[in-house]
């Protein structure tokens, strides 16, 4: 079975059967996804990691289905029921479920109606009937009367047999299959409120009397449906008329027009309503599930991708507050390495004397510590501190809200506690958000992905696939940015090719032992960090101002003989050849290609000598939140910048500076029609949106990105924008201006005249 693999998958996903095979080849030996991508170009045709990802997943899928086959046969064996024919068609099912189909007759069940009907003696009965023969049934069932077995008259043995029939239609793999497709490609959610639970369950209002076809329900409904449902709100169903799923399954088991035919019409019809249209429901519901489980982990990594590839601030001299109201704001003072040099809290809030005191301490402090940059928390109190702060005019001081979720989950964690072992956690939320201004990427692989509040219904799909995914993205982000290896985290280290939590200690303690790696050679000591573990690891490992210039970059240093057979042709160095686009322009690399490293990573070589070890991410840039500061300041028609903090399947929150999200519908993202949110948007784009309207009750804000709203209730709004369809497309700016004004632009201007941020 495991030679059919490659072929299998190379066609399913229409990928070139060498590179599947590679590819492959490569798992089994136990390459991560970034290696095999970043690597092994030639062997693999350049397939990408999303390829990669396909081809690995599928492969486990094939596995699984082939462990279940192996299961069965075994089953059907050890029970003396296999035969030549049964083993075939076991072993040549093409899903899982046409493989449950065909051992479903041979499944071990508990005692059902059948059985029961069987223990009465009345399958011959059943079988004269089942072949719609010339006679009356009821004269035939009146043979089998028998006190003794409990058949007291011809109405039960006919009852018995129509069991025992309506059984084998339940069971025969044609009629599942046909009634599959029906339930597939006709069926419909009907979901309706549980009788006194209207306002109690308000939430899903708009599903006390939802229907919608179940393989067109978008993944939000799907899984709002289902949780209304698991919390005792709703009641959901997937329907599908019996005027055509009986007649449908009586063509195939009725002959004739007799009364034999009769009863096995009946039987048909009971093996629908009893057996099979419970079973069919059941796939389809787990089906959306699974495609909406599928559809909401892929928005959620798409998301996370964006958080975590943030632009970085760079390395600063900063003070970070977390901001509060009654408590006051903590306040720490990070060195440019994110080292805390200082603690302490300040009381903005809390009246004049306190305010007095926050300013002069504030001050002091910045001047003290050198402070470039001034990091706020966008929690409760973030914009007043953020009001606070601005209006102290710190010379040659820029001052950015940063988004604080996950914080606190970080401060209470295990890595919090190792980290700042003497500190509680309010010091340690701190920090965490002054270092994720820095640094996102580094920061944020400390916290579980899923508390970082960019996922849509996480806690409904299944975890075990959300797990995979989000850390499949983690990965990559880590390993396309590369690693810093003498200043980083154990956590950041982990998520390193070839690398984990184990040998990320390894590292952390050879480093904290014999001080800082002078070359990626030098990891070679590092205890059980073997040759394998090396060989995927080491070039996405950086060493900046080390021996070997090719150690601060993406070069892989099983190619370094390759650079240096390069630079000693041209009689010149490597860090020379580093320097010089005339020298590189000289070469030519065919000159220098291999099986193993033809064009393609020789193009990348290339490429990586032009900027060695250059961070991916985009340039950091400043963001200035309009005036309002407060829910009850914001009003309809308002037009306010804002950061996309979220984009599900139904629209995208936006933060506009008031501590609550705003939503802009998915009908609200652009002029035109837009399918998914995500084509135009992306997390922690910034925007310019228009208020639709303010509801303080619920604290919920509407918001726009049309050129042109309509302003006003929902209702308003969808009369207006009946038919509107056509009108012209209005593309969303990656960054729309949002340079911030007066002082702040003076500061920034001269911060980044000192040092590019």
């Amino acid at each position: 079975m495991i030679d059919r693999y490659p072929s299998l998958i190379a066609a399913e996903l229409k990928l070139p059967a060498a590179g599947v095979n590679a590819v492959i080849a490569l798992l089994d030996q136990d390459a991560t996804i970034p290696f095999i991508a970043r690597y092994r170009k030639e062997a693999t045709g350049n397939l990408d990691e999303v390829a990669i990802a396909s081809v690995r997943d599928r492969l486990g899928q094939l596995k699984e289905l082939d462990a279940r086959k192996a299961a069965i046969v075994k089953s059907l064996d050890e029970r003396k029921l296999l035969t030549p024919d049964l083993t075939a068609k076991v072993v040549g099912a093409p899903t899982l479920a046409i493989l449950e189909d065909i051992y479903l007759p041979y499944r071990p069940k508990k005692r059902t109606r059948a059985m029961i009907a069987k223990e009465k003696g009345l399958e011959p009965l059943a079988d004269k009937i089942f072949a719609q023969g010339p006679g009356d049934a009821a004269a035939f069932a009146a043979a089998f009367i028998d006190a003794e077995k409990g058949v007291k008259d011809a109405a039960e043995a006919l009852a018995g047999a129509r069991d025992i029939i309506a059984e084998r239609v339940a069971e025969d793999a044609p009629a599942r299959a046909r009634l599959r497709e029906m339930f597939f490609a006709k069926g419909e959610f009907h979901s309706k409120v549980i009788t006194g639970k209207e306002s109690e369950g308000a939430k899903f209002k708009d599903y006390f009397d939802w229907k919608e076809a179940a393989t067109k329900a978008p993944s939000h409904r799907v899984l709002a449906m289902r949780r209304g449902e698991s919390e005792g709100f709703l009641y959901m169903r997937v329907e599908v008329a019996e005027e055509e799923t009986i007649p449908m399954l009586q063509a195939l088991f009725v002959k004739g027009a007799g009364p034999c035919a009769a009863q096995v019409g009946l039987a048909v019809e009971d093996a629908y309503r009893r057996l099979m249209s419970f079973s069919m429901e059941t796939e389809v519901r787990l089906a959306a599930k699974k495609e909406a489980d599928r559809e909401a982990i892929a928005v959620f990594a798409r998301n996370l991708r964006e958080i975590l590839m943030s632009s970085p601030l760079g390395q600063k001299r900063l003070l970070a507050l977390d901001p509060g109201f009654r408590t006051g704001c903590k306040l720490v003072c990070l060195d440019e390495q994110g080292k805390l040099l200082h603690h302490d809290v300040v009381m903005p809030h809390t009246g004049e004397g306190g305010r007095l005191d926050a300013a002069l301490k504030v001050k002091k402090l910045c001047a003290l510590h050198k402070t470039e940059v001034v990091a706020i928390g966008n929690g409760t109190a973030g914009r007043e501190t953020e009001e606070f702060v601005r209006g102290l005019n710190l010379p040659g001081v820029v001052v950015v809200m940063v988004n604080e979720s996950g914080a606190s989950v970080y401060s209470a964690s295990d890595a919090a506690r190792e980290e700042f072992p003497n500190e509680d956690i309010t010091v340690r939320g701190a920090v965490s958000i002054g270092r994720r201004l820095m640094d996102p990427l580094a920061e944020l692989v400390k916290i579980d992905p899923k508390s970082i509040g960019v996922g849509q219904y996480q806690h409904d799909v299944e975890q075990n696939a959300l797990k995979k995914s989000l850390d499949d993205t983690v990965v990559s982000c880590v390993n396309s940015v590369g690693v810093e290896v003498n200043s980083a985290s154990k956590e950041l280290l982990s998520y390193v090719s070839g690398l984990g939590p184990v040998l990320a200690k390894s590292i952390i303690d050879y480093r904290n032992a014999n001080g800082a790696f002078a070359s990626r050679d030098a990891l070679k000591k590092v205890p059980r960090l073997g040759p394998k573990a090396f060989e995927q690891s080491a070039g996405f490992l950086r060493i900046r101002d080390g021996g070997n210039p090719l150690d601060a970059s993406a070069v892989h240093p099983e190619r370094y003989a390759v650079v240096e057979k390069m630079a000693a042709d041209l009689g010149t160095t490597v860090k020379d050849l580093i320097g010089s686009a005339s020298l590189r322009a000289k070469i030519d690399i065919k000159k220098y290609a291999t099986p193993e490293a033809g064009e393609l990573t020789l193009r990348d070589i290339l490429s990586e000598l032009a900027k060695p070890g250059r961070d991916p991410r985009q340039g950091f840039e400043s963001f200035a939140f309009g005036a309002v500061s407060k829910l009850e300041d914001v009003k309809p028609g308002m037009k306010l910048p804002g950061i996309v903090t979220n984009v599900t399947a139904f629209g995208a929150f936006v933060d506009i500076g008031v501590h609550q999200d705003g939503l802009v519908h998915v009908s609200e993202v652009s002029d035109t029609f837009v399918k998914q949110p995500s084509d135009v948007l992306k997390v922690q784009q910034r925007v310019h949106v228009t208020v639709l309207e303010v509801d303080l009750e619920r604290r919920r804000i509407a918001l726009s990105l049309k050129s042109k709203p309509v302003i006003g209730s929902r209702e308003d709004r969808g009369a207006a924008n009946a038919g509107s369809r056509g009108a012209s497309f209005r593309p969303m700016p990656a960054k729309p201006p949002s340079a911030p004004e007066g002082a702040m632009a003076e500061a920034l201007k001269a911060l980044m005249a000192k040092r590019r941020l």
